[in-house]
């Protein structure tokens, strides 16, 4: 048994593996260099199972269809479909059922895709592996590898488990989905002594999922399954708890307070109707049809439905929704967390400053002719190992490489030309203890030229004299020394990492090649980063204006983090940066008192992204989380609501996530806010206008008896009212316009109730107002002795309904200033409706069945002219609220 090892081989986690030295790493595991033999490789994978991510308990769809029906709405509708049925209104009862399914199936299909992550992840493991094994090279799949086998890796291949690097030759990898970081990393065996390095510093270390990009290596295997980095980001994705939008919080306490509500009004209205004497059974029909009527059953088919649209308008900008109720989330998000790379930058290195002789510059078409320049985009061009596309296509490399040949052909140097003259004759390739690259080239005149690159304090270090402006050679005292540091300093605190070029002449070869690596000539410095995108900018001052607070989360350097924050706005000052190091060290409480004062957090973990976003949840903020990695994919589906890119995008975070960018635009994610504000403005408007409606319905009823007059609808009146003013005009409002200077306002309080900002009030005072109406028309056509007094009061509350919906299309503008048509399928739904009522006045086979007759022109006339006093009066008000707040037409005050 290896030492260490409580069962089988020790797993990642109990040893710090990138700290321990290659042979330490070997006598851990007991594991022969030249890998395991068959017959112990058995028994360990006997002993820890297969590298394979864990399974997890996967829901059934019956436990999904289940779960569509806890919700109390959902279960008040059920209540609600049974009764109709039993007094006889089958077609309400079927409208119902429909709703009910309908929510059902939307509901298990968003967390049936839900439940895709974990598939995702399984496929990124690599499928096939070299290894050692007794004392030879066998491919194998690679779920057989175990803790301790010796594993063969080169450009191309995936890392099929977690390694400790045993021998690198140029060995790089591509992690940008497992740290954030856009370059390549380069991997060597020697140990890190930091036993808390960040995992993007472990450089002796790869990691299952990562690709191979460049050189060759070995590597032991140290964790396997779900012991690996990327089964630990899978255990927490697992462990990952989906929480309700605001919308469905809301309109789950809204449901509740209605439900009790309504069977509190069932008993009022049935023991008043009994006291006053009148027949038992139309009583409890009555009260009955009068708590069906109180819950708005529209309510899930047009919240379904306007979510469903504002998701298809999304698509149109680029934004598709995976999950329907994030479409409101959006509008209601405090929060956005941000993945750096691919997300707000380019995700590629770009050379952005220039420094040769005394000169600094921004761009290859700003430096000067000539000189020390000549030299300079020389070099560039041939110290170089990146080469052209296939008939001009993208450039093939190291993302570093790449960036610099594109500066030398902008500058006008590109490789392959000046080859021709410059041919490559040897090279020294690059290593991270010389931090250097040479290559040698034949001069066009006769002899030879040393070029060399890399990091710039050891090319200062190695240089004996430099180039001026002209071209000329001069000395590197150590005021030119101390001046080459400082440019070195300067572009640094940019976040651009620098490096430098030297040269050294040659009239043959010399005998030993890294001899040329010393006493060279400086000829300049170059800076080069991942630069943010071009509309990163602007989209963050939109955020901002909305009131949203934009967070960098990366797994990049400091400097550069704050770099490209300052850049675009997120961050200004040292102070708002936290780094991964300093996370570890906060408490989750310590990390809520600081997590409102801090915009970028670099240098993170997978499990700190989670911990960040729990932080600002935890202090009331609902939070945004965009990322491409997989990574990113934890906090994807911890975050309120997680916005994928689509482009740059692993599977994992968009299977993850409940948004996807299709254009990795974070612009996108400001159209999708304002999509987002608008869908619940909508949902808002059709509870206003259905309660305020329903409350007439309610205060008719309730208060005819009090005032000595028979109860003027029947429960037929009550449910047809109902189902026709509810389903149109509730379903156009999913078509409203939004409202102007919607951007304008703040982000929604998560508490806020869906009731707030007066609607309670207004739901009384207009369901008076509607009552009022209908029950004046009532006594005055029962004095003058109007016979058809009933279906006047029947037709007053459906058309005033509809004038009621008219007004409410905007809570401030007046509709005139909106436009009659501006909302066409409104005018088409008000339309229908008018004529369907008609219909129950003035089509005989229907009088029987809704106990109506014919209206006389008088008496048309005077239901039509009551039926418009709420559209006035609902008008007037919003006047007068114009008046007291200066016109503003928004839908809620400035600043609020």
């Amino acid at each position: 048994m290896p030492a260490g090892a409580d069962s089988g081989p020790p797993v990642a986690g109990r040893s710090p593996w990138h700290s321990l030295p290659a042979a330490e790493a070997l006598d851990a595991l007991d594991a022969p260099r030249t890998g395991l033999s068959a017959a112990e490789a058995a028994a360990r994978l006997e002993a820890v199972g297969l590298n394979a991510l864990p399974e997890g308990e996967q829901r059934t769809v019956g436990g999904m269809v289940l779960d569509q029906f806890r919700d109390f709405l959902i279960l008040l509708l059920i209540g609600a479909a049974i009764v109709s049925g039993f007094i006889g209104e089958v077609a309400d009862t079927i409208a119902i059922v429909v709703i009910v399914v309908l929510n059902a199936v939307i509901g298990v299909v968003q967390e049936f895709r839900a439940e895709r992550a974990m598939e995702a992840l399984r496929k990124m493991a690599a499928t096939r592996a070299q290894v050692r094994r007794d004392d030879r090279v066998v491919d194998l799949p690679a779920e057989e590898l175990v803790p301790g086998d010796v594993v063969l890796l080169d450009a191309g291949r995936v890392v099929p488990a977690d390694l400790r690097v045993l021998e690198s030759a140029q060995l790089r990898a591509a992690e940008a989905a497992l740290t954030g970081e856009s370059e390549a990393v380069e991997k060597r065996a020697e140990a890190i002594p930091a036993a808390d390095a960040p995992l993007g510093d472990r450089s002796s270390m790869l990691y299952r999922g990562t690709e191979v990009v460049h050189g060759r290596g070995e590597g032991l295997v140290v964790a396997t399954g779900p012991s690996t980095e990327l089964g630990r980001i899978a255990g927490l994705l697992a462990g990952t708890e989906t929480g309700k939008t605001p919308l469905q919080r809301r309109l789950a306490g809204f449901g509740r307070a209605l439900g009790l509500a309504a069977l509190g009004l069932c008993a009022l209205v049935f023991v008043v109707g009994v006291v006053r004497g009148e027949d038992l059974l139309l009583m409890f029909l009555t009260a009955v049809s009068l708590a069906v009527a109180a819950v708005p059953e529209a309510l899930p088919a047009v919240a379904t439905i306007t979510l469903a649209l504002g998701a298809r308008r999304m698509v149109r900008t680029n934004a598709l929704v995976r999950r329907l109720p994030a479409v409101e989330t959006l509008g209601s998000v405090t929060y956005i967390c941000t993945d750096k790379t691919g997300t707000l930058t380019e995700n590629r290195m770009r050379a952005e400053r220039f420094a040769a002789g005394e000169t600094v510059v921004a761009a290859a078409a700003s430096a000067p002719e000539g000189g020390v320049w000549e030299h300079f985009w020389r070099a560039m061009a041939l110290c170089s190992d990146a080469t052209a596309g296939a008939e001009g296509g993208e450039v093939l490399g190291d993302p570093t490489e790449t960036a610099l040949y594109a500066a030398a052909a902008e500058a006008g140097r590109v490789r392959e030309e000046v080859e021709r003259s410059w041919p490559r004759v040897a090279e020294l390739p690059f290593d991270s203890e010389r931090k250097l690259m040479t290559t040698f080239h034949a001069r066009p005149d006769g002899g030879f030229v040393s070029l060399t690159k890399g990091a710039a304090e050891a090319v200062a270090a190695r240089s004996a004299d430099r180039l001026t402006d002209d071209g000329s050679v001069a000395a590197l005292d150590s005021s030119e020394v101390a001046g080459i540091a400082a440019d070195v300093e300067e572009i640094s605190l940019d976040g651009l990492r620098v490096l430098a070029y030297a040269m050294r002449a040659y009239d043959e070869l010399p005998a030993e090649l890294s001899s040329a690596e010393e006493s060279m000539t400086f000829i300049g410095l170059v800076g080069l980063m991942d630069p943010p995108r071009a509309e990163a900018a602007e989209a963050v001052a939109r955020c901002r204006t909305a009131g949203i607070v934009p967070v960098m989360i990366t797994g990049d350097h400091p400097a550069t983090a704050m770099s490209i924050a300052r850049r675009i706005g997120i961050a200004r000052r040292e102070s708002e940066v936290v780094t991964g190091a300093e996370l570890d060290r906060l408490t989750l409480e310590e990390l809520e008192a600081r997590v409102l004062d801090t915009h970028v957090y670099a240098r993170v973990a997978p499990e700190q992204k989670l911990k960040i976003v729990r932080a600002l949840q935890d202090r009331g903020q609902f939070v945004a989380m965009t990322g491409d990695g997989v990574n990113d994919a934890p906090a994807l589906k911890q975050a309120d609501i997680g916005v994928a890119m689509g482009v740059t995008g692993t599977d994992v975070a968009k299977e993850a996530a409940s948004m996807i960018l299709l254009d990795d635009d974070f612009s996108t994610i400001v159209r999708a806010v304002e999509e987002g504000r608008r869908i619940y403005d909508n949902i808002r408007k059709f509870i206003r206008y259905t309660m305020t409606s329903n409350a007439g319905e309610i205060f008719t009823i309730l208060l005819a008896p009090f005032l000595g007059m028979p109860i003027p609808l029947l429960p037929i009146h009550i449910l047809w009212i109902n189902l026709v003013t509810d389903g149109l005009p509730g379903l156009a409002y999913s078509a409203e316009p939004a409202e102007r200077d919607l951007m304008r306002r703040p982000p929604r309080p998560p508490a806020q109730s869906i009731l707030a900002e007066g609607m309670a009030a207004q739901m009384v005072w207009v369901g008076l107002l509607l009552g009022g109406v209908a029950l004046s028309v009532q006594a005055v056509a029962m004095e003058l002795g109007v016979e058809n007094w009933q279906s006047m009061v029947f037709t007053v509350l459906c058309l005033g309904q509809l004038g009621n919906a008219l007004a409410l299309r905007s809570s401030r503008d007046s509709v005139f200033s909106l436009g009659l048509l501006s909302n066409r399928p409104m005018a088409t739904a008000l339309g229908l409706t008018v004529l369907l009522q008609l219909a129950t006045l003035y089509v005989p086979f229907l009088n029987p069945v809704f106990r109506t007759a014919p209206l006389s022109p008088i008496e048309l006339t005077v239901t039509l002219l009551a039926s418009t006093v709420v559209f006035w009066v609902v008008e007037a008000d919003k006047w007068l609220r114009r008046r007291r707040t200066g016109a503003w037409a928004g839908g809620e005050e400035p600043g609020r």
